[in-house]
């Protein structure tokens, strides 16, 4: 019986070494930010608002427990998710908390009521109107986490890019822009910009894994 006590401390102690690590709202922004792709410490603090030092005080608490792994590029430092099931247990987690967690609903419901005149399309709205040729999927996000993975047919224009390439969106055809999920605003802010161009534009709150398990389930 004293064997099994003491395997069983050992064990949740190991646990709560995730739960430990998990424990900065930094740290799970910097986890979030990495499933869309690898990235820079540099790139990680610019998204962050954190300094390039915090950054690599919280990453290094990741790679500890072995959250996060990192290669070398040149002179630039790239950390990436250790696993897919990192991502997973994050998407989770998001739901988990919204819902059991009051706060992440009236935020959320907050944002929604900020930008109710905005309108929203669902994933089998998307996909019936991309089969038909009806609309354009702009991803706003970096080009990098483009690169990483995308919903097919998406046309990649970053955010910073989007007004100055306006001229080069077709005419006459609704355009949807998505970022990196629900709690995303760049999509919020391309879709005003495009609307404020006489564009008729939607956002798809939706992120790319949403997609992908979306594809999955039809299948």
């Amino acid at each position: 019986m004293s064997d099994e006590r003491a395997l069983k401390d050992v064990l949740y102690q190991e646990f709560a070494r995730i739960g430990k690590c998990l424990s900065s709202p930094k740290r799970l922004e910097i986890l979030d930010l990495l499933s869309q792709s690898p990235k820079s410490v540099e790139g990680i603090a610019k998204n962050t608002g954190m300094t390039v030092a915090n950054v690599s005080q919280h990453l290094q608490t990741l790679h500890n427990a072995r959250l996060v792994n990192f290669k070398k590029q040149g002179n630039f430092v790239f950390y990436e998710l250790a696993d897919s099931t990192v991502s997973d247990f994050m998407t989770t987690f998001h739901n988990l908390s919204e819902k059991q967690l009051v706060q992440v609903q009236q935020i959320k419901k907050e944002f929604l009521n900020n930008n109710f005149e905005m309108d929203g399309l669902s994933l089998p709205e998307l996909k019936k109107r991309m089969d038909n040729g009806e609309v354009l999927l702009l991803d706003v996000r970096p080009r990098e986490e483009y690169e990483e993975a995308h919903i097919p047919d998406a046309v990649s224009i970053p955010i910073e890019e989007l007004e100055e390439k306006l001229s080069s969106l077709p005419a006459n055809i609704d355009v949807v822009a998505y970022c990196r999920g629900p709690y995303c605003l760049i999509s919020v802010d391309a879709v005003e910009l495009l609307k404020s161009k006489g564009i008729n534009a939607f956002r798809l709150e939706k992120s790319v894994k949403d997609w992908m398990q979306f594809i999955n389930q039809e299948s």
